[in-house]
């Protein structure tokens, strides 16, 4: 193994271990936002200098230093962007990390010289700062809070977005799933909630796994029914995703598992405990289902996501 693929190795390790560590005591890391007391304002993704969110692992990975740490700023930057906005990270302040995951192509040659083209994924470490470990960054970087929504207008935000994305939603019955064959999502009437908030959160869940056909995303989901380890990685998608999801929408994700996902807790760690890369490849799953539910917006949809 070269140092490159050991470095990798040891980032995916080092990064999966924490999870495992929360999951072992029965805390969804990717949960955390949501359970903590400070939730006055509004949950977001965590947010570059440029005020831009992070994705996949990352949000899960600064959603969890940030509250492990007590930060209430949601922005987060290396040590030269800091600089280069006339600011200084304090000494003795440690970095988090955070994953750059993209693919380069290398060309090789085959046994009878021809060229063959390979591609590669590499995985590289740095380190972030919250903005509370900076002195001297602008002023809007101090307090960058979300402005939160009324809930009469979260839940108007959230029926329109659920509307826009075009998918068949039936009610009825009291589960609530993805039905590949018919390309339906059954959810139990509206009414049986607890709250119209609840509703939106079992739906955003649903209408990840929705997005898995071929002619959307495409994530097989062909053995769902029969393989009890396929069935818990989807299940860590849609979870990742509904958290994204309710994220950007400013609601709260379902914080108790429903009792017919109370059983994946126990197979997502040893899932996660014999293949390091799952949670890297859930999450990235999980943004591109999220991305994908963005795009069926009308334009001017981010301006109202974000607002």
């Amino acid at each position: 193994m070269s140092s490159t693929e050991k470095q990798r190795v040891d980032l995916y390790s080092r990064i999966t271990d924490k999870i495992v560590e929360d999951l072992a005591k029965g805390v969804r890391p990717w949960m955390k936002p949501w359970n903590t007391a400070n939730t006055a304002g509004r949950i977001t993704r965590p947010l570059r200098y440029n005020g831009q969110s992070y994705s996949g692992v990352n949000v899960l990975l600064l959603w969890s230093e940030g509250i492990a740490r007590g930060y209430t700023s949601s922005t987060w930057m290396t040590f030269r962007q800091a600089l280069e906005l006339g600011a200084a990270v304090r000494k003795g302040e440690t970095g988090t990390t955070v994953v750059f995951a993209s693919r380069f192509i290398k060309s090789e040659t085959d046994g009878n010289g021809g060229e063959l083209e390979r591609e590669i994924p590499f995985l590289k470490a740095y380190s972030v700062f919250n903005a509370e470990q900076i002195d001297g960054l602008p002023d809007q970087y101090r307090h960058r809070q979300a402005p939160v929504l009324d809930r009469a207008a979260r839940i108007e935000n959230a029926d329109r977005y659920f509307r826009n994305t075009g998918a068949a939603i039936r009610h009825g019955g009291n589960q609530a799933y993805f039905a590949p064959s018919a390309d339906i999502i059954q959810m139990p009437p509206f009414e049986s909630f607890k709250d119209p908030a609840s509703y939106y959160a079992t739906l955003s869940h649903e209408v990840t796994h929705w997005t898995a056909p071929a002619h959307r995303v495409g994530r097989d989901l062909s053995r769902y029914a029969k393989d009890k380890t396929e069935r818990a990685r989807e299940e860590l998608i849609a979870e990742l995703g509904s958290c994204f999801l309710c994220a950007d929408l400013g609601i709260a994700p379902e914080l108790e598992p429903r009792p017919d996902h109370a059983s994946y807790l126990a197979c997502w760690l040893e899932v996660l405990s014999n293949d390091r890369r799952v949670i890297f490849q859930a999450a990235a799953h999980a943004q591109r289902a999220v991305t994908f539910l963005h795009s069926l917006q009308p334009e001017g949809a981010d301006e109202r996501l974000t607002a």
